[in-house]
């Protein structure tokens, strides 16, 4: 494996590949590796030649008070795991490479990003989307790899790359969960014990709501209820949202505009933001 951690290592390390066609696919991460991330590199092994992972831990996707100072940053331990997992090229940035001078052009991410995370985290898709632009223009891989537990975020993604006409195509990778059925997460190492056991709650509402679609439920607002009355029994969860939504476009679901739905959570559990989802009517990612 290759680590590289400059533009100009990144142009040297590719060219090569981009010169011979190689098919790149690649994998955008903040790090904190855990099996879920690993499996987004096998998905991206299947259709690539090549794989790129990047670690970088966006600071402009954070607000203010969130937790962008105490994110974990185990980059040793990433480095192996990505070695092991075989990524062929990590990319792994210092903030002042992406963001050599402060301000700059960012991406505004539109309508669809005020919604859900959008509305508790104001401009964090902005800098997602800002710093997933730049990432593809500095990879220019044949397709990247996004995680479904990312729902909004990957489908905002879709959308830049289809508005902006950028030449690549999405996989989203189905969401990897522990064996209690919390989604993996770089932040599931802050729960507390307690906090942890509580947690389980949001993938239990989740599986209540997925029942009721499955025994033909069709009404978005029962389905919400099947899935929140378990959610609500669990006092010391404090949910953001817990609503059933188009997929792609992640306006709310109504009866009148059947499609492919998915139900979508944030609650915060102890001083720990969890977010999760489930696909409704097919199997769950790419």
């Amino acid at each position: 494996m290759i680590r590289v951690s400059t533009f100009a290592e990144l142009r040297g390390s590719l060219t090569e590949f981009w010169s011979d066609r190689t098919p790149i696919g690649f994998v955008p991460t903040m790090g904190a590796l855990h099996r879920g991330h690993l499996s987004l590199v096998e998905r991206a092994r299947r259709s690539a030649d090549l794989v790129v992972m990047s670690i970088f831990v966006n600071p402009r996707q954070f607000g203010p008070n969130e937790d962008y100072a105490r994110y974990p940053r185990p980059i040793e331990h990433d480095k192996q795991m990505a070695e092991d997992s075989g990524v062929d090229v990590l990319f792994t940035p210092h903030a002042s490479e992406i963001y050599p001078i402060a301000g700059g052009v960012t991406i505004a991410s539109g309508d669809a990003a005020r919604r859900w995370e959008g509305e508790v985290r104001p401009g964090h898709f902005d800098g997602v989307l800002t710093v997933v632009a730049k990432l593809f223009n500095l990879v220019r891989p044949d397709f990247a790899v996004f995680g479904q537990k990312d729902l909004q975020q990957a489908a905002l993604v879709s959308a830049m790359v289809r508005d902006l006409n950028m030449p690549l195509g999405i996989f989203i990778g189905h969401t990897v969960r522990e064996s209690d059925g919390l989604a993996m997460s770089s932040r599931n190492r802050f729960l507390a014990p307690a906090d942890r056991q509580r947690a389980r709650v949001l993938s239990r509402a989740l599986s209540a709501a997925t029942s009721s679609f499955r025994d033909g439920e069709r009404d978005p607002g029962a389905i919400e209820s099947a899935g929140r009355a378990i959610l609500d029994s669990e006092p010391e969860v404090h949910p953001d949202y817990f609503a059933v939504v188009d997929r792609r476009s992640l306006e709310p679901a109504t009866r009148d505009s059947p499609g492919d739905w998915a139900v979508i959570t944030a609650a915060r559990v102890g001083a720990t933001r969890l977010i999760d989802n489930a696909l409704l009517g097919e199997p769950d990612g790419d």
